[in-house]
């Protein structure tokens, strides 16, 4: 695939979002979050980890790039630019959902809910329904009682997403905050992936350390996905059924 030009990706990547608040659309460009997002980019292509934060001889093999161009292909990466309070530059990243099974890396914007309880629910509830998928499979498909676990299994995997769901905490620049929840329809259930996207990890980190956001951008890295819809060091904007209901609500205040 050819590459985009720098002028091309600048003006076609939107962040943005209608917020349900006030009743506006809020949005972002990524300014000089692309200068940002080229040294993310060359700190990946350099170091081969994530874990920039700790030594060569500490680093741990779970964060190491060569996870990103296997079987499990590539990850989305984010970079937020922006100013504190006192008026200094500051820089954010992020990556998308868990990097090789982990939410959380030193330097990386945390996710937008507290890992303790997460993990609480997420780890039980995701071994029982390993274990019922693991009966399922033993059984014939003839079986009447296969069919009961069936539905036994997607009763608890709905529930479990819904708990886990209510964890998760927006935080938007007038000091607002709101559960996840709030933002899909309940009849429709929420997408998978919502909240977990860089966009609303970077933005939910700078409303919590009283960053103005001055940019953002997001780019793909490693081995194109399955469908090729992401390609390795592609700029793209935030996706429309995860990201556009709540980073409305996320930016706002943040021009102000």
């Amino acid at each position: 695939m050819r590459p985009r030009r720098e002028e091309d990706v600048f003006t076609q990547l939107n962040y943005s979002g209608w917020c349900p608040h006030c009743g506006d659309v809020h949005g972002l460009a990524a300014d000089d979050a692309l200068d940002e997002a080229r040294r993310l980019m060359l700190d990946l292509e350099h170091h081969r980890r994530v874990d920039f934060a700790v030594a060569d001889d500490q680093a741990d093999p779970r964060f190491s790039t060569e996870y990103l161009f296997g079987p499990a292909r590539g990850h989305m990466f984010g970079v937020l630019t922006g100013t504190d309070a006192s008026g200094a530059r500051c820089v954010l990243r992020a990556f998308s959902g868990q990097y090789n099974g982990c939410w959380q890396v030193e330097g990386w914007a945390p996710p937008l809910f507290d890992l303790e309880p997460f993990e609480a629910l997420a780890v039980p509830g995701d071994a029982a329904i390993k274990a019922l998928g693991r009966r399922i499979q033993a059984l014939p498909s003839s079986d009447p009682e296969r069919n009961d676990l069936v539905r036994e299994r997607r009763t608890l995997s709905r529930r479990l997403m819904k708990e886990l769901h209510a964890l998760y905490l927006l935080h938007n620049f007038r000091g607002n905050t709101a559960p996840l929840t709030d933002f899909f329809p309940h009849d429709k259930g929420i997408p998978t992936g919502a909240g977990d996207c860089c966009a609303p990890k970077l933005l939910n980190q700078a409303a919590r350390l009283n960053i103005r956001p001055a940019g953002l951008a997001e780019f793909y890295w490693g081995r194109e996905n399955a469908s090729a819809t992401r390609v390795h060091a592609q700029y793209y904007s935030s996706c429309r059924e995860k990201c556009y209901p709540i980073l409305g609500f996320l930016l706002c205040g943040a021009g102000s």
